[in-house]
């Protein structure tokens, strides 16, 4: 006989009494899926598919529902909306919104899975998946998901200043590595394409076999060159915009603001405090966890029976508020030697013998983030920092 405990049970229904309608949307370019599951409707999930940013037709699909859910039972339910965080950023989130529509946005990497085979991808079985988690968030389960933290228009439009420069800086970077590129095949190791007298030289340039540079090349050259000239004068007017912001900030408030109280720390300059008040500080943490697990510096253990070891960081937060602080650790030991935080560094490094220096920069990155979170928001200094109008 078989056993009891090898026969595979099937559930077919959701049994849910939280008293409104969840739908999921399985957003694309051609056609956004609605997945809901109503009360009254048997507890089986409904799909309907919209045009691909067709609001309205979709804010008419929830009307529809609400109507068959009240035919059914008498009572008019409200709409909660769930997501996934892409490239359609926040804009269908705040236009819910504004309708009166509860709305969340997960991360979709948040979602467990199952990992026993390959796993089958559909927007049909994405979508179910979406309204069993909305589900399993609504009823209070712990980690069944994370869910973002949608920012404001404001402090969205406030990202854009500092991650345009880290482009142009980038596309800066690639035409003077192509310019030496082409010179050194040429025997010519010696220039630098963002010298004052780049154009100059170029004239002056000869070979490693004592010929003038082909006239080709030397107006491919020019060429990057001329994108050069664009690139730092498009890096220059994001720069003044951004030293605008913070100074009109710190003028206009009663309360200077994050980037604002950041400047005025020995070895924080526009760029790192623009950057840490823009991709974090801007932000409401309730402790120090959340701060570092938000930047990603959050400890990544693995204990099972007799092994307990650390992984490292996690590296599941904002990638570019992460590499800023460890950028900033290393500035952190140059221009603040005397700190609190710096002598742990040296003291931690030297018990080791000097080694491990890269594992224990990021061990600082976190503490400096945690105090520097600790600075803007409740006005503790740094122990032993030292401020530039000191």
């Amino acid at each position: 006989m078989p056993i009891a405990s090898d026969r595979l049970e099937v559930s077919t229904a959701i049994h849910t009494d939280l008293g409104a309608i969840f739908v999921s949307l399985e957003l694309s370019r051609s056609s956004w899926l609605v997945t809901s599951l109503s009360p009254g409707g048997r507890e089986k999930m409904s799909k309907h598919a919209v045009g691909g940013g067709d609001v309205a037709g979709l804010l008419t699909r929830f009307r529809l529902l609400q109507d068959k859910a009240q035919a059914r039972t008498g009572k008019l339910y409200p709409i909660v909306v769930i997501q996934e965080a892409g490239l359609d950023g926040f804009w269908i989130h705040r236009a819910l919104e504004v309708n009166s529509i509860e709305s969340h946005v997960v991360d979709p990497a948040s979602i467990a899975v199952s990992r026993r085979h390959r796993r089958a991808k559909t927007d049909k079985i994405d979508g179910e998946a979406l309204v069993r988690t909305l589900l399993a968030y609504k009823r209070g389960e712990a980690r069944v998901c994370a869910m973002v933290t949608v920012p404001s228009p404001e402090d969205e439009d406030r990202r854009r200043i500092c991650r345009e420069r880290k482009v142009l800086v980038a596309e800066r970077v690639e035409h003077g590595n192509r310019i030496k590129g082409l010179l050194f095949a040429q025997g010519v190791g010696d220039y630098e394409p963002l010298r004052r007298d780049r154009r100059e030289r170029l004239e002056e340039l000869r070979t490693g076999d004592g010929r003038p540079l082909p006239p080709l090349l030397k107006a491919q050259i020019g060429r990057e060159l001329d994108r050069l000239d664009v690139l730092s004068g498009q890096i220059k007017a994001v720069e003044e915009v951004r030293d605008a912001l913070v100074a009109t900030d710190k003028k206009t408030q009663s309360r200077p603001t994050p980037a604002a109280m950041l400047l005025d720390i020995r070895g924080i300059g526009p760029e790192f405090a623009a950057i840490l008040w823009s991709e974090g500080l801007f932000r409401h943490f309730d402790n120090r966890r959340q701060v570092a697990a938000y930047a990603g510096l959050a400890p990544s253990p693995w204990q099972s029976g007799s092994v307990d070891r650390e992984q490292g960081v996690s590296k599941a937060g904002n990638p570019r508020l992460r590499t800023t602080l460890v950028q900033l650790s290393w500035l952190w030991l140059r221009h603040q030697p005397k700190s609190a935080l710096a002598l742990w560094f040296e003291e931690r490094v030297k018990r080791t013998g000097g080694r491990f220096r890269k594992s224990a920069i990021v061990a600082l990155a976190r503490k400096l983030l945690v105090a520097l979170w600790k600075y803007v928001t409740a006005g503790v200094v740094i122990e032993g920092a030292v401020l530039k109008n000191a």
